[in-house]
């Protein structure tokens, strides 16, 4: 059984043959597979224009276990508990040899953790397939791919001890930067709507939380909070113009922008010219890993720094998965859920 996308929240669960493998690819026995934002916008537009094409299986973030390898594969063997990245870049290119694999001009995607077996592709077996220690659950190693990109982002942003940082959204994302930020000695500003997301803001970590219904000067509390300059960084973790917009004035002269949502296509932001030169802003966006981030992800949640339980509210077998994407999309703020085929 697997879960197949036809287009725009046309969803079915359904028999699908078990992917066959070729000399290079495992197959794996999906254990666990975390519902992502991603995924619900590629539920809600039918398709995502660099990872899936429907008709399609989909879902990306999984662990599970090592069901047959092909005859080539060295590195794994039928019965490792592993986790795969969506990813894998080429470390040829113009971008890979220059450190940015996550830009790879033919950075590969795989999909369909959304299924009792899926296939991992040759290039992703050999350079961002895991084994996932003993005392590692497979909700945890699963978070090893969204963990990676906002570790990415922090290390983008330059986050260091006594930094002071505002996080604006508090969905999964935000609260992963709200962790590793104060990880990395920050003291952390946390900006979300609801209650229950400061709430847990302040489990992670957060020195402060700050409440944005509609209508709320979230600029003018952030600055004061940081002592009326600013903060030193900003993480945009919503993917609105407006929020874009507002990141830019919570930071002090000197301060780095980090606009880690993405946007709908074709937005348009306005930034205040004179602010940004004047004031040395610098403006920066993170997009997805590189196989060195997804292993240090894996690394943080073995040492116990990042738990499933402090992002995965609930489980839900497979055949649940059309309810569990329609109430996401109407719950934004909602965690993650666990799919269990």
């Amino acid at each position: 059984m697997a879960a197949v996308l036809y287009g725009k929240e046309h969803l079915r669960v359904e028999p699908v043959a078990v992917p066959p493998i070729e000399s290079g690819d495992i197959l794996v026995r999906v254990r666990a597979a975390l519902t992502c934002g991603t995924d619900v916008k590629v539920f809600l537009r039918g398709y995502h224009a660099r990872m899936i094409v429907p008709p399609a299986v989909f879902g990306h973030e999984l662990a599970g276990d090592v069901i047959a390898v092909g005859d080539k594969v060295t590195r794994f063997r039928a019965g490792q508990r592993v986790v795969a990245a969506n990813s894998a870049p080429c470390n040829s290119c113009f971008y890979c040899l220059r450190g940015a694999e996550n830009l790879c001009e033919d950075l590969i995607f795989n999909n369909g953790a959304y299924a009792e077996y899926i296939r991992i592709p040759a290039r992703i077996v050999e350079k961002n397939t895991y084994e996932i220690p003993d005392h590692v659950g497979y909700q945890d190693a699963a978070l090893s791919e969204p963990l990676a990109c906002v570790l990415r982002g922090v290390e983008e942003t330059g986050i260091g001890p006594g930094d002071q940082v505002a996080v604006i959204g508090l969905g999964s994302i935000g609260l992963m930067f709200v962790r590793l930020a104060k990880l990395h000695g920050a003291r952390v500003i946390a900006l979300g709507r609801r209650t229950a997301q400061l709430e847990r803001a302040s489990r992670m970590g957060a020195d402060e939380t700050i409440a944005v219904p509609e209508g709320t000067d979230s600029v003018g509390l952030v600055r004061r909070l940081a002592g009326g300059r600013g903060v030193d960084a900003a993480i945009e973790a919503v993917g609105t113009p407006a929020t874009w917009e507002s990141a830019v004035q919570m930071v002090r002269k000197g301060g780095t922008v980090n606009f880690f949502g993405g946007c709908p296509s074709d937005s348009r932001i306005n930034l205040d010219t004179s602010l940004l030169h004047y004031s040395e802003i610098t403006c920066k966006a993170s997009f997805h890993h590189t196989p060195r981030h997804v292993r240090r992800a894996l690394e943080i949640i073995s040492q116990g720094s990042i738990t499933a339980r402090d992002f995965v509210n609930s489980e839900e077998p497979l055949s649940n998965l059309l309810e569990v994407m329609r109430y996401l999309t109407s719950h934004n703020g909602h965690l993650k859920t666990a799919i269990i085929p």
